[in-house]
């Protein structure tokens, strides 16, 4: 054993005894370390893999590899990269949906795959539900937090980079196929899902293994659902805590996934590459969601009773979004010069087709003895009428279909020339890019009301005509179900015609274009154990929307036009301070576009009151400073702290300018708005390690953890209506959590393995309430996700796995001004997995 390995050995011990003592684990030393073993695959090996990739960028990166997300009982793409340093996700229905990086809200941060942007499906944000994407698909995911100047400069947290299957990434004939079986606690449902993906490479023309060609595919469907309980923040203050309203809800779902990835790689020479990459990724989702609530006459403490006006009602939609993107580029030494191309396109989209938005049946007369018991987890009650079918008269249905869709075309050039700077060796680039993008959405609503004006009469609009057994609700009684189909019998009787909502059609709709155009110029050095990064870039964005509004019963059509440039200087530094110890050091500026909620051009005007978009909005733009310093311990291992600093400026919030400018005789005029500044800053640690140089059976022990703990500043303004006057509030960032941490426990041989992980994130604000009532400010609580996993290798080639997600039954919960305060509950339970992988490689 050379002398590099083992100091790196015994650095190491040192480290790891100290870390298992305060673990409470037994430690038993050896006077001589074990002979060291790699494991072709598992846990240790990844991990291994990661950190040296890792280790070599020029940016503070964290990366988790296709083996490691294999390791994961992780369902998608964003809940494997939230295992990585300083990420969290917002989870939609118990799974994670989109990611946030060191406290900024998804649409503060990008994603893209294989080097070029992915837009969102979405029709209001610009933050990628990384749902969409199985993570099977997945080579090796990274989330990048400090921007070199040639990458683009659209985020404020991190870039979530997805690679996926090269066949490169394979020696020979790679192929793997997985089927599963998972089973859901909350509404034990069974649910199955098959993946594979094939790799090899080819000799063509007089080249050896000179082409490749991989592909990877996935289909899953998933059957689940989740019990809620929500009063939207309906609580009245003034004496006391009173609640206003409150509905129970009962969501199930289907989930379907499916996916495809086929990528082509040609390495004709030593001198030149060209690839095409492919990915193809669905996402269809089929809800049933039933409600029952209830109004008070009067607003009620907890524990008394009253009359209440009551309702239920049914939403049932098929929703589908997709992501395809292709990306074909290449790459060509031309003496000391690096000529680099590519072009890419993506296209996003979301079709949600005629579905129920809402059949609401409103309760006959009030209802008496109506009350609720806690009030975090509101428990509905009222006297007997209220479980009654007969007692609920169909009021309204709204129908209603959706199409999104967001289209990014680019393409870019890169030159790079190795150089001596003074005896050092060094490394000027540039090059450019151009980006052109197209967000569209389409709504059409119809509003079913009224119905006796076109002969259905009142028997037939009772709830007893439209029932379909009673739901299954963990949270309280509920009473009965609806029935879709039988709403959509009563629906196909009527001329549609009729009851088409041309305001709720029209002024959703937007066309939004977004043109980039950017350059930029950077410079490498290496001075000894030193290398710096010098350069800056340039953005240029022209954005136009088209919408339309209602003003006073009047439709208007909209056109607005925003430009604006930037120059993003950048420095990043990185010193050796020893073979396995670095400094990292950089300055950063970036920029990011508002969503396309807060730019939509329709408004609605109706007289003092009125709501709109802002297309006027300045984009958010930080200047970044990231200090850190990575000490590596051997194979798998690390231990690192970083510091950092951002300072934003005209971050977005919404507000109300009733009374002020061209407001000042409203009563309400909501919108959007630049704040003046915001600070976030914090702290970054991570560790990671595996016990190899222990004796038997604590030599297969590995551990990771990592923790961010961040704080924002940020203040708004706005028109206080009491005093009269423009005031100011101080806030935390909307969908910052303070501290967000992970923990991995795991233990592996040859034939075994074992992980246990848990995901951690405080409280974090989630609305802005007006600026005279902090108090309704809506906060969303912190939540701790513990998950396991074990692994059985039945031979060299076949393995056995076994999965349990959310062990805690953890549940989601916001809340109005105290945590005591629901503004909504909802929870899940856990659910298995247990499925079986053949592989070759």
């Amino acid at each position: 054993m050379d002398r590099y390995r083992l100091t790196a050995r015994r650095a190491g011990f040192h480290f790891s005894a100290l870390a298992l003592a305060l673990l409470g684990l037994p430690l038993v030393a050896s006077a001589q370390p074990a002979a060291e073993h790699v494991n072709v695959v598992g846990q240790a090996a990844s991990i291994d893999k990661s950190l040296k990739e890792q280790r070599r960028s020029d940016s503070v990166k964290s990366v988790v590899s296709a083996d490691g997300v294999a390791q994961l009982p992780d369902e998608n793409v964003a809940e494997a990269v939230q295992r990585l340093p300083g990420v969290s996700v917002e989870r939609d229905q118990g799974e994670g949906r989109f990611v946030s990086v060191r406290g900024l809200g998804p649409d503060l941060n990008s994603v893209s795959i294989n080097g070029t942007v992915i837009p969102s499906p979405n029709a209001d944000s610009r933050a990628v539900a990384l749902d969409v994407l199985p993570a099977e698909l997945v080579q090796s995911l990274s989330v990048v937090k400090t921007l070199t100047p040639d990458m683009d400069a659209n985020s404020l947290g991190g870039t979530v980079e997805v690679e996926s299957l090269s066949a490169f990434d394979h020696d020979g004939l790679f192929y793997t196929l997985s089927g599963e079986g998972s089973h859901d606690d909350n509404t034990d449902e069974h649910s199955p899902k098959l993946s594979g993906a094939f790799s090899q490479r080819f000799s063509l023309g007089g080249g050896q293994d000179n082409f490749g060609v991989a592909l990877a595919g996935t289909w899953g469907e998933r059957d689940f659902g989740s019990d809620n309980v929500e009063t939207g923040g309906a609580w009245d203050f003034t004496d006391g805590a009173r609640l206003e309203e409150a509905e129970q809800r009962d969501y199930r779902i289907t989930r379907e996934r499916s996916g495809l990835g086929i990528n082509v790689d040609y390495r004709p020479d030593d001198y030149s590459s060209y690839y095409l990459r492919t990915l193809y990724s669905r996402f269809k989702d089929s809800e049933t969601r039933n409600a029952a609530g209830l109004e008070f006459a009067d607003a009620q403490a907890a524990g008394t009773l009253g009359d209440a006006e009551g309702w239920r009602e049914l939403k049932e939609r098929e929703e589908t979004q997709t992501i395809q993107s292709y990306v074909f580029g290449g790459e060509r030494l031309l003496g000391a010069w690096t000529l680099a191309g590519q072009a890419g396109y993506s296209r996003s989209g979301e079709r949600t087709p005629g579905h129920i938005a809402g059949a609401t049946f409103e309760g006959d007369d009030d209802f008496t003895d109506a009350g609720f018991f806690s009030s975090r987890k509101p428990v509905l009650t009222a006297g007997s009428a209220f479980y009654d079918p007969a007692a609920f008269v169909l009021d309204e249905v709204e129908w209603a279909e959706q199409d999104t869709t967001d289209t990014e075309k680019n393409i870019k050039l890169d030159l790079a020339r190795d150089y001596e700077l003074s005896g050092q060796a060094a490394q000027v680039k540039f090059g450019g890019k151009l980006s052109r993008r197209d967000k569209d959405n389409d709504t059409e609503v119809w509003t079913y009301e009224d119905f006796d004006t076109f002969g259905i009469t009142d028997d037939e609009l009772l709830l007893s005509n439209y029932l379909k057994g009673r739901v299954d609700y963990g949270l309280g009684a509920f009473g009965p179900g609806i029935s879709g189909k039988a709403v959509e019998a009563l629906l196909d009787r009527l001329d549609a015609g009729n009851f088409y909502n041309e305001e709720e059609s029209r002024i959703g709709d937007f066309s939004i274009s977004e043109d980039i155009n950017a350059a930029y110029l950077m410079n490498s050095v290496d001075i000894d154990d030193l290398r710096l990064i010098a350069g800056v870039r340039y953005e240029g964005t022209r954005q136009r929307s088209k919408g339309t509004g209602l003003r006073d019963g009047v439709f208007e059509s909209t056109d607005n036009q925003n430009d604006y440039h930037h120059w993003l200087p950048g420095l990043h530094a990185r010193y050796q301070l020893d073979k396995n110890t670095q400094l990292r050091a950089a300055w950063t500026n970036s920029v990011v576009r508002p969503t396309f909620e807060q730019i939509a051009p329709g408004f609605l005007i109706d007289g003092d009151e009125a709501a709109f978009g802002n297309p006027d909005l300045k984009p958010l733009e930080s200047s970044n400073i990231d200090l850190g310093i990575e000490h590596y311990l051997g194979r798998a291992g690390v231990v690192s702290a970083f510091v950092f600093y951002k300072d934003i400026d005209n971050f977005v919030y919404n507000t109300d300018l009733a009374g002020t400018g061209a407001w000042v005789a409203f009563d309400e005029a909501a919108t959007f708005a630049n704040g003046d500044s915001a600070k976030l800053y914090g702290l970054e640690l991570a560790w990671s390690q595996k016990f190899d140089w222990l004796p038997a059976p604590w030599n297969g022990v590995l551990v990771g953890a990592n923790a961010t703990f961040s704080r924002s500043d940020a203040s708004i303004s706005g028109f206080d209506a009491a005093s009269g006057l423009q005031r100011k509030r101080d806030i935390d960032l909307p969908f910052q959590s303070d501290s967000v941490g992970n923990l991995m426990l795991g233990w592996e041989n040859d034939q075994l393995s074992l992980r246990l992980s848990a995901n951690y994130k405080s409280d974090a604000l989630y609305e802005v309430a007006s600026i005279s009532e902090p108090f309704r400010d809506t906060r969303v609580d912190d939540q701790l996700f513990v998950d396991f996993s074990a692994r059985y290798n039945l031979t060299p080639e076949l393995q056995l796995s076994f999965e349990a997600q959310n062990l805690t039954d953890e549940h989601y919960y916001t809340y109005t001004g105290s945590r005591r305060y629901n503004a909504q509950y909802e929870e899940y339970g856990p659910s298995y997995k247990l499925g079986l992988t053949l592989s070759h490689f």
